[in-house]
C-alpha cells in the first residue's frame, strides 16, 4: 500500500492551516493515497479549535510578541505551538466512525513513539473535568484527555483533533518535544490571570514532553524520521515523498482563486 509523505518544515500558522484544509478538500478517498504530513511553526503560534472563543486570549500581547494566532479547521481547544512536531493525516473514512479512525491512527503514532524509546499508550477512557469544555481549566487542549489519545504513564504527550469532509478525514495533532506548550498561559486575557496560575499547575501535572521522558533533547528531524518509520511499520506502507514546494504553489493557487 502506498502513502504520500510531505515534510513542509517551518511556516506561519495561517499557511499551515491552509495546507491542511486544502489537502483535505482536494482529497479523493476513492483514488488518492493517504497522506502523512509533518510540519512546525515559525513564528510560534496559538491555534484555537474551530468553535473556541478568541477573547480567552490577550490579542494585544500576542501581537506585540510576534506570536501568530489562528483558528484550526478542527475542534478541540487551544495549543501553543513552539517546540513540537505537528502531524496531519488525510485519509478516507471507509465507513469508520471518528473514534475508529482515532484508534486506527493511534497505532501508527504509538509506533513512532516506541521507535524513539517512549513507552506510550492509548488513554483507556474519557476524562471528565467538572463542566469539561465550560471549565476555564479546559482552555488549553493539553489540559484534558479523551479516549484514544496518547499518554505516557497517564500524562498527555500527543494531542489530536479531527474533522470530516464527506468521506475524507483530516486528523492533525502535536507531539510535545519540549515544555514550551505551557507558555500558553502567558497569553490568556486579563480576566483569566487567576485561571492561568491554576492552568500552569494543571499542565505540569497532566502533560509530559518527549525530552523529559528521554532525558535528552529531541529534534524535529529525529521525530520526523520516527513518524515516517512508525507509519511504515504499522500500516505496511511505502511512502511516496512529495515535493514540499508544490504546497507553496498549491496554496498560492487556492488563495488566488478565492480573491478572483
Amino acid at each position: 500500500m502506498n502513502w504520500s509523505f510531505i515534510d513542509t518544515g517551518f511556516h506561519p500558522g495561517r499557511w499551515n492551516m491552509a495546507v491542511d484544509e486544502t489537502l483535505a478538500g482536494r482529497f479523493d478517498p476513492a483514488g488518492d493515497f493517504p497522506i502523512l504530513r509533518v510540519y512546525a511553526w515559525k513564528p510560534n503560534a496559538i491555534s484555537l479549535g474551530v468553535h473556541q472563543r478568541m477573547d480567552d486570549f490577550d490579542l494585544d500581547r500576542i501581537q506585540r510578541d510576534g506570536i501568530d494566532i489562528v483558528r484550526r479547521p478542527t475542534g478541540g481547544r487551544a495549543i501553543y505551538h513552539a517546540h513540537e512536531l505537528t502531524y496531519s493525516v488525510i485519509i478516507g473514512a471507509e465507513n469508520r466512525s471518528a473514534r475508529e479512525v482515532y484508534q486506527y491512527l493511534s497505532k501508527g503514532i504509538l509506533e513512532c513513539l516506541h521507535i524513539l524509546g517512549i513507552d506510550a499508550s492509548v488513554a483507556g477512557s474519557d476524562e471528565r473535568l467538572p463542566g469539561m469544555l465550560e471549565n476555564p481549566l479546559a482552555i488549553p487542549c493539553f489540559s484534558t484527555s479523551t479516549r484514544s489519545e496518547i499518554q505516557w504513564h497517564g500524562k498527555k504527550i500527543v494531542g489530536s483533533a479531527q474533522r470530516r469532509y464527506g468521506d475524507t478525514i483530516l486528523q492533525h495533532g502535536s507531539l510535545l518535544l519540549g515544555p514550551a506548550h505551557r507558555m500558553i498561559t502567558h497569553y490568556l486575557s486579563s480576566r483569566n490571570h487567576e485561571v492561568a496560575r491554576a492552568i500552569d499547575r494543571h499542565l505540569l501535572e497532566r502533560t509530559i514532553e518527549a525530552e523529559m521522558v528521554l532525558g535528552r533533547p529531541l529534534s524535529f528531524d529525529e521525530a520526523r524520521e520516527a513518524f515516517r518509520a512508525g507509519f511504515e511499520r504499522s500500516y505496511d506502507c511505502t511512502f511516496i515523498t512529495a515535493d514540499p514546494t508544490e504546497m507553496e504553489e498549491l496554496i498560492h493557487s487556492e488563495q488566488s482563486q478565492r480573491v478572483s
